[in-house]
């Protein structure tokens, strides 16, 4: 099951809310690709809009700001990113980059210092961090595919950032790989992001107030 694209697609970044809104205790930033900006989806339905639906259900006093956009690579991230602090003061920010890198054949010493920078600007803004790892198919190569998975947990483990090994676990390794993919044979279809959330959600849930 083909999995070199995963971060393409388009994407619309979700707006905070309104002034009139009561201000909440936590403002969650997501900062990721077309696995987190609904490709292919219905809106409301992909991984990030249903948090925001999971928080509301418990009473946790948060809202989330999505900000990914499709195709997006680490170096996109790390220029978008002082200006999303700036605006949001986030309390959590989301680390969800990574697979494009691997796309475009970037080199890894790369991605890593560009996480390993976001996260460290992220930390310097008062937020805690979230890395979300990513894996590439075995016909990249296996140590390629062994090094781009590891450079996740390297990045969390140096900046003390939580972690999440592979957001797609359960998805691109799962008895319906395939069949749970849209017809690119790279997005998950709607069915998946349950599936992605509980995967975030094990290792976000801790951080919340």
């Amino acid at each position: 099951m083909p999995v070199a694209s995963w971060a393409q697609g388009t994407s619309k970044a979700q707006a905070p809310t309104g002034a009139a809104a009561k201000p909440s205790a936590q403002t969650i930033v997501v900062v990721g690709d077309s696995l987190s900006a609904e490709y292919g989806l219905q809106r409301g339905t992909g991984w990030v809009a249903l948090l925001e639906k999971r928080l509301a259900q418990q009473k946790i006093d948060a809202k989330v700001i999505n900000a990914s956009i499709s195709g997006d690579t680490t170096s996109g991230g790390k220029t978008r990113l002082p200006s999303l602090l700036a605006q949001h003061r986030p309390s959590i920010v989301i680390l969800e980059l990574g697979g494009n890198d691997a796309l475009r054949g970037l080199p890894l010493a790369m991605t890593q210092s560009n996480l390993d920078d976001m996260a460290r600007a992220a930390k310097a803004a008062g937020a805690k961090v979230m890395v979300v790892g990513m894996q590439v198919p075995p016909n990249y190569g296996r140590k390629y595919g062994d090094d781009f998975a590891a450079l996740f947990a390297t990045v969390a483990k140096a900046e003390g950032a939580a972690l999440v090994p592979f957001l797609l676990k359960g998805v691109a390794d799962g008895p319906q790989a395939d069949t749970i993919f849209q017809a690119d044979r790279i997005h998950p279809k709607e069915a998946a992001h349950p599936v992605m959330l509980e995967n975030v959600w094990a290792v976000l849930r801790p951080l919340l107030k």
